[in-house]
């Protein structure tokens, strides 16, 4: 277990723009700074930064946190995985504190099946470099396709021994479970006998985009018939293929600097590229192309250059995947390496410098090169021209860009002989029906109320007169404001007004103390029940001690009540653009916060009276009651004249 000086230590260290800029890209807005949202699918950057408040809001998709929130969500890490993986990433030595029986049996699965993977990571690495059939076959084979040592330690490559349990047998060894060994599928079992499902082959550890090691790969070194010549891990609660992308690890920052990824097949493609020295390129590892790896590149850029070799076959295969780059705005190119290479095997016969020089030089936008890859298989079949025109406009019509749309029509229509205003009426025509399909069916007005016809259901969310918004507001500024000082105005015993300071915090939880009012929202209550019992230690929470705080709900609520979605430009005040802001009025905002509060509260409460009344039939009751709903009306309308509004009921 960390100790509580680790977590500490931990927290205090961190940078939240260093922590999520290892994952998204983000460019500077004003104090903030913004991305795309890695939790949601967005073209539109709402993902907003705010280093100086150390937290992180979408709002896209409401997820907001600290730079330990992030990890958690992102690589759904447990809390004292977060701390480990930040802990690594600013090197602080973690301090453990001694466990129980009853914590280690707290250690999640997921924790588990990381602690396994990197114990078999250990063991193939040392096989490969120490054990006399590590280094007689696997680093031979190796070091014969030319990969340098740095580079297989880089990769952290390895070997599995061609001993059928080996790994399986030292890992129980080091107390690790059967059960854990099958879930993780290092080992697998037939007829109760236990045997390891990479033996005999080279292994390819796969890294998630934190580092953490989530799969393997394995190459088999014989010519085995009856075996495949690669095999995976299968999907586990850490490894999802489709959204696994080999390579990414060590991509992410090159991809976002050099803003291109490049996209190849295999893992010795990856690992010849980078020895290469072109390191902003990650693998698919022969799976089809998925919306997932997608948008995982699309967090770093939106450009993407697609590695082929020269099988045609091979490329019209892949038009599916890549109309899924296209459609998400991002701008794809080919490279075609000459007829018998592909990217591992040009990097390896050529110098660094020719590769780069290739690849940049024979670039080739996807639309254009697959219409005129279509379009040599077309000639003197009008048939097959016009199925080519009506694949070709289908791949225009994903294009989220209408610029670019047209600017693709009008180079289309020149290579294939096809007026623009056909195209034009093709694409519309598949837009048209797009729309047709997104379009919800709603209900006749004569089939359902017309209020539930139109209304939607976050209307009252946003409604600024309700109950929700006014306590929402009173403890956003409590959590904004609650130690600053306002001055107000007091009668003294002659009469004589006079300025006193006073803390935001304790004016708000004495008046509402005082007038013994409630928060209807558990949520608020809880908040505020915090603020009332740290006054009585004579304390006021700051805005860490929430954002941080053990409830997730308490934590998340905080942040988002916290951050506001606008800025000010950094160049309005250099160009003389004065506007107010919201620190500068915090007396104004809080004191109409505090009547709008109660005046909800009165109105309910004079609702209720008078529901009361007219329920009672003693006349002497319903004298008591009517006098105090008279002084509640007159207190109603002194809050709501305070406040410039008009009581008509």
């Amino acid at each position: 277990m960390i100790s509580r000086d680790t977590i500490d230590t931990i927290l205090s260290t961190i940078r939240i723009e260093e922590v999520i800029g290892d994952f998204v890209t983000l460019r500077r807005r004003g104090v903030n700074l913004i991305g795309l949202c890695p939790f949601h699918n967005e073209k539109t950057p709402s993902f907003t930064v705010s280093p100086a408040k150390g937290i992180y809001k979408c709002f896209g998709c409401g997820k907001a946190g600290n730079g330990v929130g992030f990890i958690m969500e992102h690589e759904h890490f447990s809390f004292p995985e977060a701390l480990r993986y930040l802990a690594n990433k600013y090197q602080i030595e973690i301090e453990e504190e001694i466990q129980t029986a009853e914590m280690q049996e707290q250690i999640s699965e997921r924790e588990a099946l990381f602690n396994l993977n990197q114990f078999a990571l250990d063991f193939f690495e040392k096989t490969l470099h120490t054990a006399e059939e590590g280094k007689a076959i696997g680093l031979s084979y190796l070091k014969e396709r030319g990969i340098r040592e740095d580079i297989i330690r880089k990769f952290r490559l390895g070997y599995s021994p061609s001993t059928w349990d080996a790994l399986t047998a030292n890992a129980r060894e080091h107390g690790y479970s059967m059960e854990l060994l099958i879930k993780s599928g290092l080992t697998l079992q037939k007829d109760e006998r236990a045997y390891d499902r990479f033996h005999s082959r080279v292994i390819f550890p796969i890294q998630g985009i934190s580092g953490k090691v989530i799969g393997f790969g394995g190459r088999i070194l014989t010519s085995e018939k009856n075996r495949p010549k690669y095999v995976n891990s299968p999907e586990s609660e850490i490894y999802n293929k489709s959204k696994s992308l080999y390579g990414i690890y060590f991509a992410r920052n090159t991809i976002s600097s050099k803003n291109n990824c490049y996209l190849v097949e295999g893992y010795t493609d990856v690992i010849s590229l980078h020895q290469a020295g072109i390191e902003n390129v990650v693998a698919s590892s022969g799976t089809s192309l998925t919306h997932e790896q997608i948008r995982m590149i699309l967090r770093f850029t939106k450009q993407i250059t697609i590695l082929y070799d020269g099988d045609p076959a091979g490329i019209k295969a892949s038009f599916r995947g890549i109309d899924m780059i296209v459609e998400e705005g991002m701008d794809v190119k080919i490279v075609l390496f000459p007829d018998g290479e592909d990217p591992d095997s040009y990097a390896r016969n050529h110098h660094p410098s020719e590769v780069e020089s290739f690849i940049t030089t024979h670039a080739d936008n996807f639309i254009l090169f697959k219409a005129r890859l279509l379009l040599e298989e077309t000639q003197g079949d009008p048939i097959k021209k016009a199925n080519l025109v009506k694949e070709i406009v289908h791949t225009i019509s994903l294009i989220p860009d209408g610029i670019s749309r047209a600017l693709y029509i009008k180079e289309c229509s020149a290579l294939l002989n096809v007026s623009e205003q056909i195209l034009m009426n093709e694409v519309r025509k598949i837009l048209r029906n797009k729309l047709k399909k997104q379009l919800p069916e709603v209900e006749k007005p004569e089939d359902i109320g017309w209020m539930e016809a139109v209304s939607s259901p976050s209307q009252e969310e946003l409604d600024l007169n309700s109950d929700i918004y006014q306590e929402r507001e009173l403890i956003r500024q409590l959590l904004l404001y609650g130690q600053e000082e306002i001055t107000l105005l007091r009668t003294d015993e002659k009469g004589k007004e006079e300025p006193f300071p006073v803390r935001v915090a304790d004016f708000i939880i004495i008046d509402i103390v005082r007038d013994e009012l409630e928060f209807e929202s558990l949520l608020y209550r809880k908040i505020f029940t915090e603020f009332v019992e740290a006054r009585e230690r004579n304390e006021i929470p700051d805005d860490k001690y929430f954002k941080l705080h053990s409830d997730p709900e308490i934590a998340h609520t905080a942040i988002d009540l916290m951050v506001s979605p606008y800025e000010l430009s950094e160049n309005w005040e250099k160009n003389n653009i004065l506007i107010d802001e919201e620190p500068k009025h915090i007396k104004e905002l809080v004191l109409s916060a505090m009547l709008s509060f109660k005046a909800k509260k009165l109105d309910k409460i004079i609702t209720a009276k008078q529901k009361q009344i007219r329920e009672i039939t003693d006349p002497g009751e319903v004298e008591l009651l009517l006098a105090e709903l008279r002084n509640l009306k007159v207190s109603n309308i002194q809050i709501n004249k305070e406040l410039g509004r008009i009581i008509t009921k």
